[in-house]
């Protein structure tokens, strides 16, 4: 927090930083000292796609690790919903499923990639009455935490073009009645930014 604070008085002090810029910068401190939402991608490979790169989606039938219980294609759904609005060419799968079959599917669609995600870890915290009546533990109190593995596949020589591994956690300010999955929209829509080379201004980077 203290942080936080020095940067808002030598952007104030400076008097040159556009109110976007500052805006930016603001929100970023906040995600950093966990005030609102905060997600980190990890990547293997900065490998660049071309826009008209048709890319099917599949979520693996995995149960994350952890005390949460989202809706089974809850990641495919949001990534879905992430990469239609930079990539014209998406599908998903309609339900969980396997990495062959994926694979399979893949290739029936006539996809160039296949995007194959895991929800590897996922904690929901209390954070409303309901859950305190349901659970009633101290040390349960908090923000919630996911943990989103991806592999970015080329259908046509099974090339492991890239992996990445999403690290998300609540803020202070956001977590009254939410879920791990609610993390999941702002990481997944900034990876397709990335695999076209645009990076959003304020976004968190590897």
């Amino acid at each position: 927090m203290r942080k936080l604070i020095l940067v808002l008085l030598w952007a104030g002090l400076s008097g040159c930083m556009k109110v976007s810029d500052m805006a930016d910068g603001v929100g970023y401190q906040f995600r950093d000292a966990g005030v609102l939402d905060h997600s980190r991608t990890y990547r293997v490979n900065n490998w660049h796609l071309q826009p008209d790169s048709f890319i099917y989606i599949g979520q693996g039938p995995f149960v994350p690790h952890g005390k949460a219980y989202p809706r089974p294609n809850v990641v495919a759904e949001e990534a879905f919903s992430g990469f239609i609005q930079y990539f014209p060419l998406v599908r998903r799968a309609p339900a969980p499923v396997g990495l062959e079959e994926a694979m399979a599917q893949a290739r029936t669609a006539g996809a160039n990639y296949l995007l194959y995600a895991r929800f590897a870890a996922a904690d929901d915290r209390i954070g409303a009455t309901d859950e305190w009546q349901d659970q009633e533990a101290l040390d349960r109190l908090g923000v919630d935490h996911s943990v989103v593995q991806l592999m970015l596949i080329e259908t046509n020589t099974r090339y492991l073009v890239d992996t990445a591994q999403i690290r998300s956690r609540g803020g202070f300010l956001t977590f009254y009645d939410a879920k791990p999955e609610d993390l999941l929209a702002p990481p997944l829509r900034d990876y397709a930014r990335r695999l076209l080379g645009v990076s959003e201004q304020g976004a968190t980077h590897d």
